[in-house]
């Protein structure tokens, strides 16, 4: 009994953070990362909103997303940003299943000349951390000056256990004197050795996603390290027993039993709201640390 006892344990861990996905076991699953790859590979294919399949779960999570797109309700950017995304439990960076990654070319295909959008895995920090600094470093001499940091825009996200990274990415800029604009937080699950409650100074506004059921659920309550420079827009709580989410990009293990945690993962209003958020930053005309976005959410459908 004790042995099953912790196979049950190993199985819940596997489904919340999304690593048991037996490809052989969902061939419809691979189909659908195979075309979606090819279809990201090739940039003479159609566009991540044009004719979405909105059957699978994580295209259904852009819905509202791409209503957007198609009302014509985004403004006209005018600040050039980088976006920093990070995906949860041991996702691979490029695995098209989950949401966070399709929304890097989402966004980068929306804002193609000013916005340099991409995602790590949240074991891949440091990676993530050199990536900006070298991004920032415009005269590419290997040292970043104080109008080289100044002029940063960096917005980050992420899911889970990519949510805590987010936050321990703002930190490690902060340290370097480098501000950020935005970290959003979606279900966040702290990871040993970081601090995912406490957003710090050196970042603008932040936002915190969360739901509370199942084994696995987010932290409720982020606050500012700050007040007086850092805005929390809001800890928003997702509730899902009224409302089905599509997440048939995860198997059949962790779809029942964690669903929740996937289900805002794949909620196409969290990822809306995050879509006007950051269309808000990136056409704001207003400087760094003096902002204040606001946040509407929409009704549940």
């Amino acid at each position: 009994m004790r042995g099953y006892g912790k196979l049950v344990a190993l199985l819940l861990i596997l489904a919340g953070m999304g690593l048991a996905h037996p490809d052989s076991a969902h061939g419809q699953t691979n189909m659908f990362r195979d075309e979606v790859n090819s279809r990201l590979a090739n940039p003479a294919q159609r566009t991540a909103c044009e004719e979405p399949n909105f059957d699978h779960g994580v295209e259904a999570a852009f819905r509202l997303v791409c209503r957007r797109n198609l009302l014509g309700t985004t403004k006209v950017a005018r600040r050039n940003a980088i976006v920093i995304g990070f995906v949860g439990g041991f996702v691979r960076s490029d695995d098209v299943r989950h949401p966070e990654v399709l929304f890097a070319t989402l966004l980068r295909q929306r804002y193609p000349s000013i916005v340099h959008a991409e995602v790590f895995a949240n074991h891949d920090g440091r990676n993530a951390l050199r990536r900006v600094l070298h991004l920032l470093d415009t005269d590419n001499d290997g040292v970043l000056t104080a109008d080289e940091k100044k002029q940063a825009s960096i917005i980050i996200y992420g899911h889970s256990w990519g949510a805590s990274q987010a936050v321990t990415l703002a930190r490690e800029l902060g340290e370097q004197g480098i501000p950020v604009l935005l970290t959003i937080q979606v279900d966040s699950v702290h990871k040993p050795r970081h601090k995912d409650s406490t957003i710090p100074s050196n970042v603008r506004s932040a936002v915190n996603f969360y739901q509370l059921k199942g084994p696995i659920h987010g932290r409720s309550r982020i606050r500012a390290a700050d007040p007086e420079r850092t805005n929390v827009i809001g800890n928003i709580e997702m509730k899902y027993q009224n409302r089905q989410i599509n997440c048939d990009n995860y198997p059949w293990l962790a779809r029942h039993l964690n669903r929740p945690h996937h289900e805002i993962e794949n909620d196409p209003q969290v990822w809306e709201q995050i879509a006007a958020l950051i269309d808000s930053e990136l056409s704001s005309e207003t400087p760094a640390g003096e902002a204040r976005v606001p946040l509407s959410l929409l009704p549940v459908e």
